[in-house]
Formats: structure tokens, sequence, C-alpha cells
């Protein structure tokens, strides 16, 4: 299950909140390895110091988890962490498992604050399959908060269907230096984040009542897993959050997983990830925001052959077909109509963090980001 190997780190590497990057030469073989550590976990890295990685994703040439992982330097101990409050255990029972203060701990100054919570009042919650819609779903957002001329506060509330470290989304870190994003939240077996709780549930109650968030979005962080069959990914998870979302009183904005470009006819136009976790897993009515694609400039490049205003349609007619299945009388959700025009394209090149979904970029895919970003805005538009 685990491919193992030992090594020593020959040079350090770019670091971002929660992680590092390192060089690491593997003993018995002429190579070098790239390495991700978390600190956190493993204590700091130098130049010399002797490591054990997990290289089982670098082996399988997986893309997300494409690393060789630093599981323990093996020449010197980390310091025991400082004592103090917190007893949630995450990644219970692996041999990294680690003990966090929950922000629903009763240690935690926020336990009064959340020990009966139980509405988000009103507050919209945008949910999306994906880690890559993250960004793009900021983006609308922000443009529609300034072209009302508000302020806004937005919690990333991260499930654990993805990485469970969020150390390992550099969108996180980059969203936040920005001042894109004003909190993390993770929950679950998810960890890292600015604030931990037990369940999306409570993690989209302390968005509301502990970071004050006008808005927060539920993903998965990154490394989506599918196996090509119906119920075998864990978008399904994406559901339940819509779930969640609604049961606190919340208001659930279900984003479209779209693309332009998947050769996949699977995930073409409204992947059916969107369709079953949406279609069926999702018991409280949602609202599911609907890009209108065919105002848009130029065309995705996959499509180009059919003329820029042809692409155009040909998806938007898809996807709108698509999402119809979603709403009444078909099922239980509102569909909405979004415009999609040349300024969101544009808001979408601002984000400070590279834009990339499976592979491909805003430039080889707009209608994914697009289909994010109107999720963002129709969001804001609720916020009156």
């Amino acid at each position: 299950m685990i491919a193992w190997r030992a090594g020593v780190v020959v040079e350090c590497g770019a670091r971002w909140d929660g992680a590092r990057e390192a060089r690491v030469a593997l003993e018995g073989e002429d190579r070098t390895v790239r390495a991700l550590a978390y600190p956190h976990l493993v204590g700091e890295l130098e130049p010399g110091a002797r490591v054990l990685l997990n290289v089982t994703a670098l082996v399988r040439g997986l893309g997300t988890g494409g690393y060789a992982l630093v599981v323990a330097r093996t020449d010197a101990l980390p310091a025991d962490a400082p004592d103090g409050p917190g007893h949630l255990v995450k990644a219970r029972y692996t041999p990294l498992q680690a003990m966090v203060l929950g922000v629903d701990d009763q240690e935690s100054p926020h336990h009064d604050a959340l020990r009966d919570a139980d509405d988000l009042g009103g507050m919209p919650v945008v949910v999306a399959d994906l880690h890559s819609a993250l960004p793009a779903v900021l983006a609308g957002a922000r443009a529609e908060a300034v072209r009302r001329g508000r302020a806004l506060r937005v919690a990333y509330v991260m499930t654990d269907g993805g990485a469970l470290p969020a150390w390992f989304s550099r969108a996180v870190a980059g969203l936040r230096d920005a001042g894109w994003l004003d909190a993390c939240v993770t929950t679950g077996q998810a960890f890292g984040g600015d604030l931990e709780a037990v369940t999306v549930h409570t993690g989209l109650l302390a968005a509301r009542h502990v970071v004050g968030a006008d808005l927060a979005v539920v993903a998965q962080g990154p490394g989506n897993l599918g196996t090509g069959t119906r119920w075998g990914f864990s978008g399904v998870a994406a559901g339940e959050a819509v779930n969640a979302a609604g049961v606190l009183r919340g208001r659930p904005v279900a984003s479209l997983r779209v693309s332009g470009a998947d050769a996949r006819e699977r995930h073409l136009g409204v992947s059916h990830h969107s369709l079953t976790a949406y279609g069926r897993v999702a018991l409280v009515p949602a609202d599911v925001p609907v890009p209108v694609l065919a105002g848009l400039p130029g065309t995705p490049e996959d499509l180009a052959a059919e003329g820029d205003a042809g692409a155009w349609s040909s998806l938007a007619r898809r996807v709108a077909e698509q999402a119809a299945g979603l709403a009444e009388p078909h099922g239980r959700h509102r569909v909405h109509d979004v415009p999609a025009d040349a300024p969101l394209l544009d808001a979408l090149r601002t984000s400070p963090v590279r834009l990339s979904t499976m592979g491909r970029g805003l430039d080889a895919d707009p209608a994914a980001f697009i289909a994010a970003a109107v999720a963002g805005v129709h969001a804001v538009r609720l916020l009156g």
C-alpha cells in the first residue's frame, strides 16, 4: 500500500503557510525527488537532514499528490509541541494523528458561542465539487461586491474528501495573503485551517458566528477522487454540504462543475458529479446559478472549429438543458440564469493564485471558471 524511501535533503525550496518543499537525494538511487514536508507535523528541514519518505503518489504518477511526502526525520526528533488546550484528534489512528484545538472544543474560547448555535441567519453558502473552484467563486463574489459597493468577509469551509492538510493548498495561502479570504475552517478529518471543526455543520456555524463571514464557500481540499462510476467520487459530499447549509437555515448555492474542454462525455457541459450530488444527494432546495455563456467573446480552444458564436451557443444549450433537470418539475432546486460577460472574465484574470482545473487553465477551459464565478456573483446578490 505504501512505497517507502529514505533520503537526504539536498536543498530546501519554497515555503508557504504550513508547508515546505525540498529536494531529496534518495538512498541507493542516483536521483533526487521533489518532496513536501509539513513542519508542524515533522519539524523543520535543512540541507543534510535525513528523512523517511512516502513516495506512493510519485511512483504512481498522480497529479495533485505527485510529491514525495516527508513522514519523519530519522536523524533528529522535533521538539514536543508546547502544552495547550485542545483535544480534537485529526487524521485519527494514523501514524501522523495530530491533536488540535477545535473551535467547538470545550476548551475553546468560542465554545459558548457555538454550544447552542443552530442558525446561519440566512448566510449564503456556495458549495462546489472541486477545490479549484474556490478562487473563481471568490473572483465572482468580489466583483459583484465591488459593483454593489459593499464589504465582504468570506470563509472557506474545507471538507475532508481531498487533501487532509489545508497546508497543501497554495491557493488557500495565496488567497489569504491577498485579502481575498478571511479564514479557512477545516472540518472532519481535514486539519490545518485557521479554525478546526468537528463537522461541516460546526464549520459553517464557526464561519458565521466566529469569523463573522457574510459568505461561506464549502469544497474539498485539493485532490478530487473519482472512479468513473455513478457514486464513486469524493464530490458526492457536495450534496451533503447543501443539506447542512439548508438544515442550519443558510442559503445554499450549488456551484455547477462545468467544462467545455473535457474529452470525457460524463464531464462535458455539466459534470455528472454535479448532477448526482445535487440531483440525488441534496435533499433541501438550493439555488443553482447557471452561466449564460452565449454572449461571451472568444471561444474555448477545443471548440474553435465550430466558430466563436457557435461554440459558446452549443455549450450554453447543453449546460442549460442539463441544469434544467435539477429544477422543478424534475428536481427540487431553483435555477437562476446569471449572465457571464467580458468583465467577469476580467475579474477571473485578477485572481492572485493560478486558476487551474484538471490541468487546464482559464484560457483552455473558461467555462469551468465562469460557472464557479457566477455562483459567487449570485451569492452576493442574495445579501441584498
